[in-house]
């Protein structure tokens, strides 16, 4: 039996589409470093392609790692932040759980870009919990809660502390409230 954090195929389509939408929303913070380098676009939209099965999940699962690498071309946290966004949602085809990932890596880049807006965070997770379809906040609420199985992106991992993990948690006791 796989992980519980990688989901069904069909609701890794579901949930991609919302974690393509929070990584794009912060994807100007890395182009404005680095606008020569498509890797977080390309993995966005090949994101959006899966979500809406233009693309199989094992040829995204091979590509997953291609965004991650962008995070090393800039030097500006927020940046460094938004390339980690596209990663996490491009790696949603191998495993649902990174579409949290995704998420609270883009509400992370959102509160570094705006240091003198204390409620930049916040406002970016309400944002995105707001823009949850039925059908991804169902699938969302089928992943265990972080910490609670490490077989996957919610164990005790990157995601796991910090910022990162204050994110999740509060998404997730927004699904589960």
């Amino acid at each position: 039996m796989g992980s519980p954090q990688a989901l069904s195929e069909a609701d890794r389509r579901v949930v991609a589409a919302w974690a393509a939408d929070c990584a794009e929303r912060v994807l100007a913070l890395f182009e404005a470093e680095e606008p020569a380098d498509p890797r977080p676009r390309d993995a966005i939209t090949r994101t959006r392609a899966f979500a809406g099965g233009d693309l199989d999940a094992a040829g995204e699962i091979r590509r997953r790692f291609v965004a991650g690498r962008a995070a090393k071309a800039v030097t500006a946290p927020a940046a460094v932040a938004a390339a980690r966004a596209a990663a996490q949602a491009s790696g949603v085809a191998h495993m649902g759980a990174h579409a949290l990932g995704a998420a609270a890596y883009a509400a992370k880049a959102a509160g570094l870009a705006a240091p003198d807006r204390p409620d930049a965070m916040h406002d970016e997770i309400h944002w995105q919990l707001s823009h949850l379809s039925a059908e991804a906040r169902a699938a969302l609420q089928r992943l265990p809660l972080l910490g609670e199985d490490s077989a996957g992106p919610l164990g005790p991992g990157l995601l796991g502390s910090g910022v990162l993990a204050e994110v999740i948690r509060v998404i997730q006791a927004d699904l589960h409230g």
